[in-house]
Order: structure tokens, then sequence, then C-alpha cells
């Protein structure tokens, strides 16, 4: 089978017939988007997928998530209709936000059973790089993404867990440290030298080998466990990349740090 990726919109009455088609042409891969366009079919998605996976696909479901002012911005900007909005509203901005809500509604069961990325915030490139990450992560093992955020910016929308990492000692306060990341050395001795730092590392380490085995036996295939700091550029980074070393000897570990990734940094946003 040569290895053949086909990207498409298809409607959900014709998976599982597209599927068959395209592997009597020897594709390897399928990608197939969908959004609430299927709405009045998307009650028959999960036991589509379901029988796939019977079939002995792998099939990996990501679900692309904004918050809302983000939606509107992104509407306004492109000047497009929202398949969900009504013409009889005066008021637009009211008549999208409800459109999105609504959407937010139809898609939740989907949205539950799948792999979510927060896009608020993150580039097309980045967005492109997450993506890349996930499809080529083994199916057969439970992945862990740890990601790194700044409250300041808000909670990520995609996580499954959130530790607020705020008390713990800042390096933003010494002047030499400020303009460094979780990544740098030098920040990295500082943190190592605070206490707090390990009992906290210690604790979250505790608290997921706990449940982590519980939620591989419910059959989830991602967790996203997200540390925020103030500013997501110092503590949080720091924890995350100690958290993806501890990890990655039992299982598939994805870094992500979301203002560093969204350029804030480079461009002196703090």
């Amino acid at each position: 089978m040569r290895a053949t990726t086909a990207w498409i919109i298809c409607p959900l009455n014709c998976l599982a017939s597209f599927i068959t088609l395209e592997q009597q042409h020897h594709v390897a891969r399928i990608a197939i988007a969908m959004d609430v366009r299927s709405a009045s079919s998307l009650h028959l998605l999960p036991r589509q997928l379901h029988q796939l996976r019977e079939a002995g696909h792998q099939v990996k479901t990501i679900f692309l998530d904004s918050n809302t002012d983000t939606l509107v911005h992104r509407f306004s900007e492109t000047r497009r209709k929202h398949p969900l909005s009504s013409n009889q509203v005066d008021d637009q901005r009211r008549a999208l936000t409800d459109a999105i809500e609504i959407e937010r509604d139809l898609l939740s069961q989907l949205r539950e059973n799948s792999h979510v990325i927060d896009t608020s915030q993150i580039r097309s490139t980045q967005l492109q790089s997450y993506i890349k990450q996930l499809v080529n992560a083994p199916s057969n093992q439970l992945t862990l993404v740890f990601e790194s955020f700044g409250f300041k910016r808000g909670i990520p929308l995609d996580a499954d867990y959130v530790f607020d990492v705020r008390m713990l000692p800042n390096p933003h306060y010494d002047p030499l440290l400020r303009p460094l990341t979780g990544r740098d050395k030098p920040v990295q001795d500082f943190l190592n030298n605070e206490a707090d730092v390990g009992v906290m590392l210690e604790q979250i380490q505790e608290f997921l080998n706990h449940w982590l085995p519980k939620l591989a036996q419910d059959h989830r295939s991602y967790v996203t466990v997200a540390i925020g700091c103030t500013g997501g550029q110092h503590r949080s980074v720091f924890l995350v990349e100690e958290l993806a070393r501890l990890f990655a000897g039992s299982h598939v570990t994805l870094r992500r740090h979301r203002e560093m990734d969204a350029g804030l940094f480079a461009a002196g946003v703090r």
C-alpha cells in the first residue's frame, strides 16, 4: 500500500463507502473534515467510528476549538456568515455568538470523544505542527500532551487537567532571568533550587501515575495536562519540560508551550 494521503470533506452517510473505495485505490491515510453543516447526521458518527475501529482501521479524531471572542473576530475578518446564523436578528454580533453557542452544543458529543486543540492563540504553522505530532503518535498507546500557558491570557480550552503553579517562586523578578524561559539553564537552576517546585512536580507526577491507568482503561487516546503560571514563560514551561521527561519512558509524550509557540516572547509581549 502506498503512503498516500487523501484530504476530503465527506458527508457522514458516505463515510464507510468512501473509505472502502479509497482502500481499493491503495490510499494508506485519509483525512476527513467535517463541521456543523453535517449537523443532521452528526448523531451517526460515534457508531460509524466504532464500526471503523472494529473493522481494524486506526481512527484518530481531532477537534479544533477556539474561544468565542476569537471566533467572532475570525468571522468578521473573513466576512463569512456562520452556517447557523439567522438573518432575522438586527444585532449581528449577538446573532453570531448565539450561532456559535448552538454549534458548541451540536458538536459537544464529538468534542467529548476527540483530542481537542485550542487554536485561539496559536499560529497556523504551529497548528500544522501539532496535528502532525498527533497523527504520527502510536495509536495503541495513551498519548500525554503537556502544555504550558499563562493565566493572564486564559485557560486553554483543550486541557483535561489544569495545575496552577503561580504560588511558586517566580524567576520573572530576577532581571537576569526575566528575558529567559523555563527551557534555559539559569531558570532551570533557579527553580531546581526551590523546594516547593520539587514538591509540586512530585505531587503532579503522583496524581498522574494514579489516574492514567484508569484513563487508559477508559479507552482514552490522549490526555492534555496544562500547567499555568502568570505569563507562561518560566515556571509552567520548566514543569512541562520536566514532566515530559519523567513520563517519556512509560508514555508517548508531546510538549506544547502556548505562549512560546505563539511567538509572544520573541515579539516582546509579556
